[in-house]
């Protein structure tokens, strides 16, 4: 059952259910069976490896011929054509992280891009809003990855910014499931952006180690580093992040080998990025199923509330 609103008429989709552009992940492997499965697969450019994207997005196009969105995560690329760079692979749907929505959004508008900007906190909202953004992703600070040294969570970051701005928003922090789709929607959202149950997915190109991590994970069992400095990472509990978890220096230049980490599945090579919601994944499944359970549970959880609560 298809979900209509003003997310999925903007996307072009048939479920609000967008893919997390992790770095080196979110690749045409992953994207392409989010899109095939009816939600928005997304390419990650945080790698700087825009080659590698390039190429990816010409796969993506062998793949699947659904809809898929580009991410731009300024603070990790250095390629001051990046818009151009995005406008010129003829993508339709951009998201914007990790730095100001003024300095892309007017030109990849202007080009006829849909655009929707990460934001952390109620002030980033308002000024993404005013840059003209098309919608905001409003990420709580219990999601994986780069965060906000000032986490908020998305109980109380969603329906704070939902009450103050008129755009469509797609949550992000702490969804796996229907349920979870389901509350992100009571408080605000029109659509979900789903970044640790992708990575633990079957298509994901992780190695089977750090997939493994995240399904035998506790929901204890990420750590928030470098909350002094900007920006704080969600990881993995692991040897070496608990090493860094008391740093009172910053440790990017601590990131450690991507590689080694990710295809190789060594993990203690570096900081493996994962959200609190790893604590409530349970198996690792081909994306097709994932789309296809937190639909049919979205459905249910909803139905169920109105039969239980609406006389």
């Amino acid at each position: 059952m298809a979900i209509r609103n003003r997310v999925t008429e903007l996307l072009g989709v048939d479920l609000p259910i967008v893919q997390a552009p992790m770095g080196w992940i979110a690749r045409s492997q992953l994207a392409s069976a989010v899109s095939a499965a009816g939600g928005m697969g997304i390419i990650e450019t945080s790698s700087g490896e825009l080659d590698a994207v390039k190429a990816e997005i010409v796969k993506m196009r062998q793949l699947t011929d659904k809809p898929f969105g580009v991410n731009i995560a300024q603070a990790f690329v250095r390629d001051p054509d990046i818009a151009s760079f995005v406008i010129d692979q003829g993508v339709r749907f951009v998201t914007t992280s990790a730095g100001s929505p003024t300095r892309y959004t007017e030109p990849l508008k202007k080009a006829g891009l849909t655009v929707f900007h990460v934001v952390p906190t109620l002030r980033g909202a308002l000024k993404a809003v005013d840059a003209g953004v098309d919608g905001l992703i409003v990420e709580g600070g219990e999601g994986g990855g780069f965060k906000n040294p000032r986490e908020v969570a998305s109980m109380v970051l969603l329906p704070l910014v939902r009450s103050k701005v008129e755009v469509p928003i797609i949550a992000a922090g702490g969804i796996s499931d229907g349920a979870s789709m389901a509350a992100a929607f009571a408080l605000g959202a029109e659509g979900v952006q789903l970044g640790t149950r992708m990575v633990a997915a079957a298509e994901s190109p992780v190695h089977e180690n750090w997939k493994n991590a995240i399904v035998a994970a506790a929901e204890t069992d990420t750590v928030l580093l470098n909350r002094n400095f900007s920006p704080a990472l969600r990881a993995l509990r692991t040897a070496y992040s608990e090493a860094r978890e008391q740093a009172g220096h910053n440790i990017m230049a601590e990131f450690g080998n991507p590689q080694e980490l990710y295809f190789n599945g060594d993990l203690e090579a570096g900081i493996a990025l994962s959200g609190q919601v790893a604590g409530r994944i349970e198996k690792v499944q081909p994306v097709a199923e994932i789309i296809a359970e937190i639909e049919r549970d979205f459905h249910a959880t909803v139905g169920s509330l109105a039969k239980r609560y609406i006389c």
